[in-house]
C-alpha cells in the first residue's frame, strides 16, 4: 500500500500558500499542514480546503515556533516529504534602496529569507527520513538579478538571498533525493500582489515543484515549470 506523502506549506491561511495546499490536497492525496502564524485562521483555512489538511501555529520569523512545529510534526507523523517556503512579507513598493527603513528591510528578511533557512533548517531531519523529500522555495521575479531595478528593495533582496540559499540547499541535498527548487508564481491577484493572474495559476508552479519525480530538476529557478533567470 502505498504511503501517504505529508506537506508542510507556510504561511498558508490564505492566499497562494493556501491554494498550495488545496492543490496538493485535492490533486495530490496528501496529507497537508498548514503552517499559519495565527493558528484561528490555519483553523479556518484547513476546514475550508477539507480532505486531508491540518492545521498548526508557525511564525517563520520566531524560532521557538518553527521549533516547536517542526517537533509536533515528527511526533504526529516522523516524517515530512513536502517543505514549501511560501511565508512572505512586506513587498515594499514604497521604498527605494536609498531611503530605505533598514529596520522594516530587517523583519521583511526575517520572515522572507531568515524564516525560509530556519524551517529548511528545522525540516531537513525530517526530510531525510523519505525517499524523494521536496523543497519549494516560492520567490519572485522581483528577486532576479538580471533585469533588476530600483524599487522594492527589501524585497526584492531578501528574495534574491532566498535564491542563493536554494542553489546551496540543492547541492548539499542532491546527494539525500531531495529536490530544492525556487519558483516565482508570477504577479498573482493576492492581498500582497494586488491584482495579476488568478491565484490558482499562480499556485500550480509551487505544486508542479512539489511533485516533481526522482529524475526532476533542482537547484533552480522556475515559473509555471519553466526555468527562469537568476
Amino acid at each position: 500500500m502505498t504511503r501517504q506523502p505529508v506537506a508542510l506549506v507556510t504561511g498558508a491561511n490564505r492566499g497562494i500558500g493556501k491554494e498550495v495546499a488545496r492543490q496538493l490536497a485535492h490533486e495530490h492525496g496528501m496529507k497537508v499542514i498548514v503552517g499559519s502564524r495565527d493558528l484561528q485562521k490555519g483553523l479556518e483555512a484547513a476546514h475550508q480546503i477539507r480532505h486531508e489538511v491540518e492545521a498548526l501555529q508557525l511564525d517563520v520569523a520566531d524560532q521557538h515556533s518553527i521549533t516547536a512545529a517542526v517537533s509536533a510534526i515528527a511526533k504526529a507523523q516522523g516524517r515530512l516529504d513536502v517543505l514549501v517556503n511560501n511565508a512572505g512579507a512586506d513587498y515594499d513598493t514604497d521604498q527605494t534602496a536609498t531611503s530605505a527603513d533598514l529596520l522594516r528591510v530587517r523583519r521583511a528578511f526575517d520572515t522572507n529569507f531568515f524564516g525560509a533557512w530556519a524551517t529548511i533548517i528545522a525540516a531537513v531531519p525530517l526530510l531525510k527520513n523519505v525517499s524523494q523529500g521536496r523543497i519549494v522555495n516560492v520567490s519572485s521575479g522581483a528577486g532576479a538579478l538580471k533585469g533588476m531595478s530600483r524599487g522594492t528593495p527589501g524585497y526584492g533582496i531578501s528574495k534574491a538571498a532566498l535564491n542563493a540559499l536554494t542553489i546551496k540547499v540543492a547541492a548539499e541535498l542532491k546527494p539525500h533525493g531531495i529536490l530544492v527548487n525556487a519558483v516565482c508564481p508570477g504577479w498573482v491577484a493576492t492581498d500582497m500582489g494586488g491584482g495579476g493572474r488568478p491565484i490558482p495559476e499562480g499556485a500550480r508552479g509551487a505544486v508542479w515543484a512539489a511533485t516533481l519525480p526522482g529524475n526532476g530538476p533542482t537547484g533552480g529557478f522556475f515559473r509555471d515549470g519553466q526555468p527562469i533567470d537568476w
